[in-house]
């Protein structure tokens, strides 16, 4: 499956496999014993299309750019600045997030599989789900087991919410919806998108206009359309009750005084203009009064369009300085805002992406995986080339706050010379997510009846949590 075509094929079978399954049942309920929940609330601040370790939590040898200079010292092309912890340094363009590092674990020794190509899509869709595209069955997202096994923190606000991605009129649209979503559970555990944070509020109101009994008019009149779909027989009968249930929910929400949550403009102005620097801190802005007003499991992207933002082939340095700025001040804004809030102890706030970058190297050492990119030449030549190209799997830097994790803390290390590979406490997808669930409550080994086959929280529930970073 090394193809999109090919990928999106078998993508397309196991959604259609979900629509047509029964309700999944959960396994040995008595014996899997959940931890304690150390937090509430999940903020996933996601990194979309790659970013590079080296430029941003896990800073190298830093070499300016130097037309000729040899490519092979090319390890991070922003110099390390201090933090609030003395062991850690990070990069150069990061000093808001800097201040507040007293207040978090970094992992500098996430590790992502190769996966037969370094496909943007296809590791997104592992790291969001904690399985290998494609599966038999439609993978949950991360948010959509917490919605299901944890249920609403608040009733009438959506328990999965994902803020910032485009799921039309993008590049590779279908993929993201393939792992955007709540695959076998049903609908009402899916999330609810809200691509423009500004916009909000206007997804939580009745059109402009439309008087409350017409509004009302319309959902039983919808609710009637679903149940008589001529498409029915291909809807199973848990499929087509979710469904009603999350727009029972919808509505619910949209008559509820929480709806105000989703409108950013009542924050004030010195508030408001602190976050904006872009619908990703407009974003974590919503996210936060979203938290507030209890949503379990929120996720707040940059946003994956190929060839954009974090997914830098060209021109590297200058869009990750870019980043840096789109980032740093949202982030450290959001932390401290949490924390005056007294919620930040009780909310897990991660900081993710689907793989580093090399400036050298596809994947890892001794990797198969088919190039993704390309660098011109074994010197430096032009501005162009001044950054980190390749995407790489074996050394990534993921940032946690709050939700019982250790303060100023400092998980693994990479290499200090290339090949920049994790070399102390490595972290795995699986450890990973299993690290995540156990902080909110939830065992890895969590399992379910899918078509009379197990389907775990993590791989065969073998995830083990990383218990050296919770206080």
């Amino acid at each position: 499956m090394n193809n999109r075509r090919d990928f999106l094929k078998a993508l397309s079978a196991s959604t259609a496999a979900a629509w047509a399954a029964r309700a999944p049942q959960l396994l040995a309920e008595d014996e899997i014993k959940h931890p304690a929940a150390r937090a509430d609330s999940c903020i996933l601040l996601w990194m979309a299309g790659g970013m590079a370790a080296p430029e941003t939590f896990d800073p190298k040898r830093y070499q300016p750019f130097v037309k000729g200079a040899p490519m092979k010292d090319i390890l991070s092309t922003f110099p390390s600045i201090r933090t609030a912890v003395d062991n850690i340094n990070i990069c150069q363009g990061l000093e808001k997030i800097a201040s507040v590092m007293d207040r978090a674990t970094l992992i500098r020794s996430a590790v992502q599989a190769d996966l037969g190509a370094i496909l943007h899509s296809r590791h997104q869709y592992h790291w969001h789900t904690g399985y290998i595209p494609p599966q038999t069955v439609a993978a949950p997202h991360i948010g959509a087991w917490m919605a299901k096994v944890l249920g609403p923190k608040n009733p009438v606000m959506p328990p999965f919410i994902n803020i910032g991605q485009r799921l039309e009129g993008v590049g590779e649209n279908e993929e993201l919806k393939a792992f955007t979503t709540a695959g076998f559970f049903g609908s009402e555990f899916g999330p609810m998108n809200l691509p423009y944070p500004d916009q909000a509020a206007a997804a939580v109101r009745p059109p402009q206009g439309m008087t409350p009994d017409r509004f009302q008019s319309r959902r039983a009149l919808l609710a009637k359309l679903i149940a008589q779909s001529p498409h029915r027989e291909y809807l199973s009968d848990h499929q087509q009750e979710s469904m009603l249930r999350s727009l029972e929910n919808a509505h619910r929400l949209l008559s509820s005084k929480e709806r105000d949550a989703f409108d950013i403009t009542l924050e004030p102005k010195e508030v408001y203009d602190t976050y904006n620097t872009g619908r990703f801190g407009q974003g974590c802005l919503l996210a936060r009064r979203l938290v507030e007003n209890g949503a379990r499991f929120v996720e707040v992207t940059t946003e994956y369009v190929p060839f954009f933002q974090w997914d830098t082939h060209k021109d590297g340095h200058s869009v990750v300085e870019k980043m840096h700025a789109e980032i740093d001040g949202p982030i450290a804004q959001l932390i401290k805002d949490l924390e005056s809030r007294k919620l930040l102890d009780r909310t897990l706030v991660i900081i993710a992406s689907e793989f580093s970058r090399d400036a050298m190297m596809e994947g890892g050492p001794g990797s198969k995986a088919t190039d993704q990119a390309t660098v011109s030449g074994d010197t430096l030549e032009s501005p162009a080339h001044y950054g980190l190209h390749r995407h790489f799997t074996q050394g990534s830097s993921v940032v946690m706050f709050g939700g019982g994790v250790k303060k100023g803390h400092l998980h693994g290390a990479t290499a200090d010379e290339r090949p920049l590979v994790a070399i102390k406490d490595p972290v795995s997808i699986s450890d990973l997510h299993a690290t995540i669930f156990t902080a909110m409550g939830m065992s890895p080994k969590t399992v379910f009846d899918v078509e009379k086959r197990p389907f775990y929280a993590t791989i065969d529930g073998k995830g083990k949590a990383v218990e050296s970073i919770f206080a």
